[in-house]
């Protein structure tokens, strides 16, 4: 039963590459970019290289203290590093704000020695926010790469008194660290939210935030096409670097033995690496519990009709996010590949441009606001659910699949007997991911909501331009509250009596 797979291709191929021809078209193909549109270009291919290069070089020490070491609360340290990835991006700038912004504990710190304040706006709080989102994502990647290293030449090392670092960390670093850099130069390449609410102004402003800008306020259309042509000739970019940059391992293979390494030399270094790396992400964390809780006694009214709207977006784009992702997965070949890697070279943005200009001469874009972002949100996600489930339906398929094939199961009997029970688990936790993620999304909703239509995000966007902080960081809590819940449901889901 390929036609499903057919089907998700086709629909991922048109909201990519369809929408990109829709802007082109709408570009009139000619080249309209002024210098502040060449200034946003340099800004964000900057600001992504600089954050990525940041990232990783920070990472290293933290990965190699968690490879070496063994202490107390490890293992929930390295749990912890994921959480940054499914908190929403607005929900963590005001844990940002509240830790570097002008009250924050860093200005107060300054304070008591007589310095002046620092300001978190501007490119030094757009790089800063990249960091604290990605840092935790360069230390997962980097120490998946010390861990991969055999004990065995560990120990060949110990013996001989041969230089560890030299011989073993520095090649694993130069097969990985390429590949961790080019990631998250993608990641930032597509920011959105943190541009918009720590960016702004000629000299901060993103390709991203000035598509936005054409539209929205400028309704330059034109314009926002050409810049939307830029955004996806960047991001493609970046996919092919991304690709490329896995350099193969060298250090062979071992008999996968935990090695006990004892190293006496740099404790106090490692310990201080993993210390201020759980300092830089705990207290933005602390900050959002500690700032919402007084805002809760004053939400804004429209609060929880939002929080609707944000649920019932992030349940429509989880559903189809899977179904594709499912479906791509059971047809395999070259072009479900195709489909599952298109994202990458996208921006959720650009869609939602193009969208604007094949929409906007049939219908209002706010009354389908809604639809468009989930439409896009679930395309966004595909990657990440499809990295997920394709490889547990391969080996749900390897294992039984001979079994099915002799018993006559096809179609619909074989994703129900065969692969559902056997994927529940990944299944679970890649709904959680989808749903964690549309919740926190703030691209298309910002472009195409009218006033009665805002989701949480951007709601919290509209209280924080209002100078609402104490509100928006109530709105925070909540939006925080309801992604975890909905990662944790899935997820949950997911594992009980799950058969793999």
């Amino acid at each position: 039963m390929r036609w499903p797979g057919g089907i998700a291709a086709g629909l991922v191929i048109a909201l990519t590459l369809g929408t990109l021809g829709a802007v082109a078209w709408r570009s009139g193909f000619a080249l309209r970019l002024g210098p502040a549109d060449w200034a946003a270009i340099r800004f964000t291919v900057w600001q992504a290289a600089l954050s990525a290069a940041l990232s990783v070089t920070l990472a290293v020490p933290v990965a190699r203290a968690l490879a070496r070491r063994r202490f107390f609360g490890r293992a929930a340290l390295v749990t912890l590093l994921g959480a940054p990835f499914i908190l929403p991006v607005i929900v963590a700038v005001i844990g940002l704000i509240g830790v570097f912004g002008r009250g924050g504990l860093l200005n107060d710190a300054l304070a008591l020695f007589g310095l002046g304040p620092v300001s978190v706006y501007g490119w030094h709080g757009v790089v800063l926010a990249h960091v604290f989102f990605n840092l935790p994502l360069a230390v997962r990647l980097i120490l998946q790469g010390w861990l991969a290293i055999p004990a065995e030449r560990f120990r060949l090392a110990a013996s001989l008194g041969a230089p560890v670092g030299r011989l073993l960390e520095w090649p694993m670093l130069r097969a990985v660290a390429p590949g961790a850099f080019a990631v998250i130069f993608l990641i930032c390449l597509t920011s959105f939210a943190v541009a918009l609410t720590l960016g702004g102004g000629p000299r901060a402003t993103t390709v991203e935030l000035a598509i936005y800008q054409a539209v929205r306020f400028d309704f330059d259309l034109g314009r926002a096409a050409m810049l939307a042509v830029v955004q996806f000739g960047l991001c493609g970019a970046a996919a092919l670097a991304l690709r490329a940059a896995g350099a193969p391992e060298t250090l062979g293979a071992g008999l996968d033995r935990v090695v006990e390494r004892h190293e006496p030399g740099g404790r106090l270094i490692d310990m201080l690496a993993v210390a201020l790396a759980a300092l830089f992400l705990m207290a933005p964390l602390a900050m959002i519990v500690g700032r919402g809780l007084p805002g809760l006694l004053e939400l804004p009214s429209g609060l929880w009709a939002a929080a609707a709207r944000s649920v019932a977006v992030a349940l429509g784009a989880t559903a189809l996010t899977l179904v594709m992702a499912l479906a791509l997965a059971l047809r395999g070949g070259a072009l479900a590949r195709l489909s599952m890697l298109l994202p990458l070279a996208a921006s959720g943005l650009v869609m939602g441009t193009g969208l604007f200009v094949v929409l906007h001469p049939v219908v209002a874009p706010r009354d389908v606001a809604l639809v468009v972002t989930m439409l896009v949100n679930a395309v966004m996600a595909l990657p990440f659910a499809a990295r997920v489930l394709a490889p547990a339906v391969a080996q749900a398929e390897a294992g039984h699949g001979r079994l099915a094939d002799s018993l006559g199961l096809h179609g619909l009997s074989r994703l129900r007997w065969l692969i559902l029970p056997r994927i529940r688990r990944p299944l679970g936790f890649a709904a959680g991911l989808t749903a964690a993620l549309s919740m926190g999304d703030l691209g298309v909703i910002a472009l195409f909501a009218g006033d009665g239509q805002a989701t949480l995000p951007l709601l919290m966007v509209r209280l924080m331009s209002a100078y609402r902080m104490e509100q928006a960081a109530g709105v925070a809590l909540v939006l925080l509250a309801i992604s975890l819940a909905l990662f944790w449901a899935f997820d949950r889901g997911g594992r009980v009596d799950a058969a793999a």
